[in-house]
């Protein structure tokens, strides 16, 4: 059995939450199991509106990874009055009650891409990328990086991460940290927190010959 690039089930969004639970240690940050499940809905709800391309790997039947993508003149390939209500409501709550934690990081990012010079010309972003941290094979974020390669030849993408998610990935596939804030985060269970953000960037190879 290989794996294969399938359109994404929507019983398997489920599953997605989860990969962004564990593969982005949002549990790093809250450890309440409702807010945890909450935040990780929210994300993916946020995330998969803004998606032009949505990516997904299946092992067999079980979903083995996602990658969400948000490419310039591309329309938004989901759509869902439910989930963006959600999303804004959440998103109200947590600027609310919970500035310190998430403004740093908003700003600091928004800083980052500010700063690029005019000719870095961006085409697209990686919004969510997460493989099944219960399946035991290799190669699950390369294949859904390398689909969209093939989608989006002579493109620039971009993507944000930071010190705890696994960012060596993307440098190990031929990203460039072009960017980089530290910021501290003021979280009700943890206290202060300090973290390292990144901007990466990459222009994909043209293989087509055009």
């Amino acid at each position: 059995m290989e794996l294969q690039i399938k359109p994404l089930k929507k019983k398997d969004y489920s599953k997605a939450i989860h990969f962004a639970i564990k593969g982005m240690n949002f549990d790093r940050y809250m450890e309440h199991k409702t807010i945890l499940a909450l935040y990780g809905r929210y994300f993916w709800y946020m995330e998969m509106g803004r998606a032009s391309q949505i990516i997904t790997a299946y092992y067999g039947d079980e979903l083995a990874g996602v990658l969400l993508a948000k490419m310039e003149g591309e329309p938004n390939a989901h759509t869902s009055f439910r989930e963006s209500l959600y999303v804004r409501i959440f998103d109200w709550v947590q600027h609310r009650f919970a500035e310190e934690s998430v403004g740093p990081y908003d700003s600091a990012n928004g800083d980052m891409l500010k700063s690029l010079p005019e000719e870095h010309k961006l085409d697209g972003e990686i919004c969510f990328l997460a493989a099944n941290p219960d399946l035991k094979i290799r190669g699950i974020g390369s294949l859904l990086l390398a689909e969209l390669e093939k989608r989006e030849p002579g493109k620039r993408i971009y993507l944000f991460t930071d010190s705890n998610c696994t960012y060596q990935f993307y440098e190990h596939r031929g990203f460039e940290r072009v960017r980089e804030k530290e910021v501290t985060l003021g979280l009700a269970e943890k206290g202060d927190v300090g973290i390292s953000c990144y901007l990466y960037s990459k222009v994909i190879a043209d293989l087509t010959g055009k």
